[in-house]
């Protein structure tokens, strides 16, 4: 048995939040520690989406493996730039649609 439950890191675009929410869900009651993007209520600016970027990263840091969030196969700009880090640090990746 492990020390500690395996930490997932969910990845994608933000027009998957209710897609992202589910496998939150669905890992979480499979005794898995999720950290995901972080969410807003309101529109962003740029220096803020910079800035949740590089948190982004760091989560992914933390993660055993990465979950690509990727309804119909869609990966957009950031999601690609998290899948190059996840692979350049040697994290596992999984996508919940064929790519």
């Amino acid at each position: 048995m492990p020390d500690r439950p395996e930490i997932v890191c969910i990845c994608g675009s933000t027009r998957f939040v209710d897609e992202m929410r589910a496998a939150n869900r669905d890992l979480t009651f499979a005794g898995v520690i999720v950290v995901a993007p972080g969410e807003a209520d309101e529109l962003i600016t740029n220096e803020q989406k910079t800035e949740l970027d590089s948190l982004h990263l760091r989560k992914i840091d933390l993660a055993d493996r990465v979950l690509v969030v990727n309804p119909g196969g869609y990966i957009g700009e950031s999601t690609s730039r998290e899948i190059a880090y996840a692979h350049a640090t040697g994290k596992p990746i999984s996508f919940t649609d064929p790519v």
